[in-house]
């Protein structure tokens, strides 16, 4: 009887264990998304206006493009996450005729507070579930959140 209670009272604590750790899963990715905002935002603040045009090849982006190729991503990414329709279309944020830092800046961290609200509508069991990212890609929605964080 006394192994019995002690299995019981063990699963339970480890069934508790495993909401806690979904919660702070939750919580340590949106802080992760929030971190890469801010130190994102540093680059953006640092470079010149100048510096927006900047390519290193002529076949590369510029500096001002691969931020929006980012902000495009993040879009594109966090809505199939979720299963919503993207604010803007595939390749819509690279394609701006607006390349000023004040703009670029404002872009890229709009597109930061959108994953952020996307990751906030999911809870812990809904990050877990199983997705078809693109309709091509097998993974858990946290795994896609991931993915996109290192795109």
């Amino acid at each position: 009887m006394k192994t019995l209670k002690f299995l019981f009272t063990l699963s339970a604590l480890i069934s508790l264990m495993g909401c806690a750790f979904a919660q702070e899963t939750s919580s340590n990715t949106i802080a992760d998304w929030e971190r890469a905002k801010t130190y994102t935002k540093e680059y953006l603040d640092v470079m010149p206006e100048a510096g927006y045009a900047l390519k290193p090849t002529p076949e590369m982006r510029s500096f001002a493009e691969q931020m929006l190729h980012l902000t495009d991503a993040n879009y594109g990414f966090a809505s199939a996450t979720i299963g919503e329709k993207s604010p803007y279309t595939q390749g819509e944020m690279e394609k701006s005729t607006d390349k000023s830092k004040a703009n670029v800046t404002k872009q890229v961290l709009a597109s930061y507070d959108y994953v952020i609200q996307c990751i906030r509508k999911l809870t812990p069991a809904q990050m877990k579930e199983s997705i078809k990212l693109f309709d091509q890609f097998q993974m858990s929605r946290s795994a896609a959140f991931a993915k996109d964080f290192e795109h």
